[in-house]
């Protein structure tokens, strides 16, 4: 998107204020979503939830295919329609909702730079480990990615995203690392996330970030899914803080949040689903 059009959707995005009705669009939750799009999508959620913006998930077998880059989850808000955390941010923040205005630039420029550590480490592998994970894949990842379609669709779709995440992992560098080399790669990931975070509540305030929603979509669907072994949930779990971190996020945004909107009929939509 060219600067000017930019320009023009914040400007537009700025004259509405944020409606009731908005609506997170997400793959199938029990039988299709995958690890990856499921730490996406609940990355997502804890944002629009630490700005306290509503939203209804809806769970849609396309939700990959309406979405606007291709990707889940998005949101429906008004007359726009956004896809993924990084644009979902920038909408927001032309609403006036964000979580970054009490950081300064350097604050700011390192939180981007554990972003992109986050996205480029923790993504890439669940991404590996779905698709080029042989074991992964032919007992979980195909047949979740097309149990909504029927035969021989179910199979056509699967084995073609299968292709494409295989190509990408050969451009940047990963098709030749075994499934071990992976968890390492995750584990050094993690450790610089442990120091990063310390002894803090969150990565760089008392408040958290949108950096904080991307690490807990991450980190809470790594430790929750069910893999073919442990091996990448354990990883995790070396970590004491990265652990409290994610219980502090789910209890204070997700727990807490679900059980005053259960006691308040004031708002006609749901805050989004529980984690639990």
């Amino acid at each position: 998107m060219s600067m000017a059009a930019d320009a023009f959707v914040s400007q537009m995005a700025a004259a509405e204020p944020w409606p009731e009705n908005a609506i997170l669009f997400q793959p199938l939750k029990g039988e299709q979503i995958l690890l990856s799009d499921n730490a996406s999508c609940l990355a997502v959620q804890a944002f629009l939830r630490m700005c306290n913006l509503p939203v209804q998930v809806i769970c849609r077998a396309n939700a990959e295919y309406m979405s606007p880059s291709g990707k889940a989850p998005f949101i429906h808000v008004g007359n726009h329609v956004v896809s993924e955390l990084g644009p979902i941010v920038q909408f927001a923040k032309a609403k006036g909702h964000s979580l970054t205005d009490g950081l300064d630039e350097i604050q700011k420029a390192e939180m981007k730079a554990y972003t992109e550590l986050v996205n480029n480490m923790l993504l890439t592998a669940e991404l590996y480990i779905q698709w080029c994970d042989d074991s992964t894949s032919a007992k979980i990842t195909r047949s979740r990615y097309g149990s909504p379609y029927p035969w021989p669709l179910n199979h056509i779709l699967a084995y073609q995203k299968q292709w494409e995440i295989r190509r990408k992992m050969k451009a940047i560098g990963w098709a030749g690392k075994t499934i071990k080399q992976v968890h390492e790669d995750v584990d050094r990931c993690c450790q610089a996330l442990s120091q990063r975070l310390g002894s803090q509540p969150y990565f760089f305030t008392q408040q958290p970030t949108e950096l904080d929603a991307l690490v807990f979509g991450h980190l809470f669907t790594i430790l929750t899914t069910q893999l073919t072994n442990d091996a990448l949930g354990e990883k995790v779990k070396n970590y004491e803080n990265l652990i409290k971190f994610c219980r502090r996020i789910e209890q204070n945004y997700f727990e807490e949040q679900d059980r005053e909107s259960s006691l308040s009929s004031a708002s006609g939509y749901p805050r989004g689903s529980s984690t639990k």
